[in-house]
């Protein structure tokens, strides 16, 4: 017996970007209910298949996502200006070492499980409780903003000190830090419990603009692509990869101002006679502008494109083959 799935929920990327949503309906099997299985059984699957999607995401790509970080440097060292993804990777290879790009990869694979693992068990409930009360029966564009903005909170509370505070720290030219720990103590002692969550504001300022548009493209290209949302991994990939792509060039300026503040390159802030930290996306944004004008908020740009286009199309096949294959079995033991 043939099953067919719909389309659940668009992924993001990103450093540091969630899933998107998707609609309410996602999740139904031709001739079985797919949230007809017990709820802890439904719930289970979410996040199982976030999980795994959201490690393959972002470890996949991330010597990419090393790239775009440096790439985005307003001030950079001499011997760390790229002028391409390709040259930026052979030279950090040639000169650092060949496991240089991947320095920081443990901490994310640690944040990204239950992050995403969060991030879909908050979005589908609360997508399909709302859309209930919402618009019964239907698809309820105001359910699948409040619940992807509600669990948007909840992954990057989780991602935010690991993949976006250490990793990027770690992924830096000339980073006086060797390992996740001792970057965590260090900026612990140094600069408070706060640090960790300095672009936390940014990051959600970024997530959700990001959310809305790769939703929006992703539903245009699905409409022509797969206009009966059937499980179709080729949509999947396909529409999720531009999507991500238009997504991540339009919220460039945000990341850029994003990795400032992670990052606090003290060569950029000294030029400016800036002492201390600095804090708040007011302040990154006019010292972005300030270091290099309007050119500067799209730093990184083709690094942060050629990065989110892959590993949305990686979590989109990910996700869908985990939730088809995990529903599948479950609909099989229950028949």
């Amino acid at each position: 017996r043939s099953r067919r799935m719909e389309l659940s929920c668009a992924m993001g990327g990103s450093a540091a970007a969630p899933p998107g949503p998707g609609p309410p309906g996602a999740g139904v099997m031709e001739g079985e209910e797919y949230e007809s299985l017990p709820s802890g059984a439904a719930l289970g699957t979410h996040m199982v298949a976030g999980a795994v999607a959201g490690i393959m995401e972002h470890t996949v790509m991330y010597p990419v996502d090393s790239v775009k970080t440096r790439m985005q440097s307003l001030q950079p060292d001499p011997k760390a200006q790229y002028r391409s993804v390709y040259e930026a990777l052979k030279k950090m290879v040639l000169t650092e070492g060949l496991w240089r790009p991947l320095r920081g990869i443990n901490v994310t694979m640690l944040g990204a499980g239950p992050a995403h693992a969060m991030y879909f068990a908050c979005y589908e409930k609360m997508k399909k409780s709302l859309s209930d009360i919402l618009q019964q029966g239907g698809n309820s564009h105001l359910a699948n903003g409040i619940a992807g903005s509600v669990a948007t909170l909840l992954h990057d509370a989780v991602m935010n000190p690991a993949e976006a505070v250490v990793k990027q720290r770690l992924q830096m030219f000339n980073s006086p830090y060797t390992s996740v720990l001792g970057c965590v103590r260090t900026v612990r002692r140094t600069e408070g419990f706060g640090a960790f969550y300095r672009s936390y504001t940014t990051q959600l300022t970024m997530n959700v603009p990001f959310q809305a548009i790769h939703f929006i493209t992703y539903e245009l290209l699905q409409e022509h692509l797969n206009p009966r949302r059937e499980y179709n991994p080729r949509s999947h990939i396909v529409a999720g990869a531009v999507a991500g792509a238009v997504a991540a060039a339009a919220t460039t300026p945000l990341d850029v101002c994003k990795t400032l503040l992670n990052t606090q390159e003290n060569t950029a802030l000294s030029s400016l006679n800036i002492r201390g930290h600095l804090s708040g996306m007011a302040n990154a944004f006019r010292t972005v502008y300030r270091l290099g004008g309007v050119p500067a908020y799209f730093r990184g740009v083709q690094a942060r494109v050629i990065y989110q286009m892959p590993s949305t199309a990686i979590a989109w096949s990910v996700y869908e083959f985990f939730k088809y294959f995990l529903t599948k079995h479950k609909l099989e033991k229950r028949t």
